[in-house]
């Protein structure tokens, strides 16, 4: 799993923007697979490219609205002011969201010219998150 991912990662940087976005949303939807809250996963976006790509896969089912979803992933903290948006899982696409909100319990961003995933522990037990054997190597005790 972790291979996979690095490979996707790697693809990345050699193509264009809207293969860049497909790429983007494989990842995510490889991260988002391989966590559990004891419930099938349907994720709202405030990113309508990420949400056209999941609705493509056959592990996510998407949601048109935010409090119809029981997983979110965003790129701007104004998208989820909303208060059925309130307290669900939020995985983010920016690390200084994954400081600002505390409902985030992982994020997917570039630092430094280079691909980052990043899983907080006591954030997903907080939230009633597992996450499997393939996402171990991305779990941190704390944000950085």
């Amino acid at each position: 799993m972790k291979t996979i991912i690095i490979a996707l990662l790697l693809v990345i940087s050699s193509f264009g923007a809207e293969n860049r976005d497909v790429i983007r949303a494989q990842i995510i939807d490889k991260i988002i697979s391989n966590i559990s809250i004891n419930e099938a996963i349907t994720v709202w976006s405030d990113n309508k490219e990420l949400i056209a790509e999941f609705e493509k896969s056959s592990s996510i089912t998407t949601a048109d609205d935010c409090g119809k979803a029981n997983v979110i992933v965003v790129e701007d903290a104004k998208s989820i002011n909303d208060e059925k948006c309130k307290n669900k899982p939020i995985f983010v696409l920016n690390y200084n969201l994954l400081k600002d909100l505390p409902e985030s319990f992982g994020a997917f961003f570039w630092k430094k010219g280079r691909p980052n995933i990043v899983i907080i522990k006591p954030r997903t037990l907080s939230l009633g998150i597992t996450v499997k054997k393939e996402l171990e190597g991305y779990v941190e005790e704390s944000i950085w």
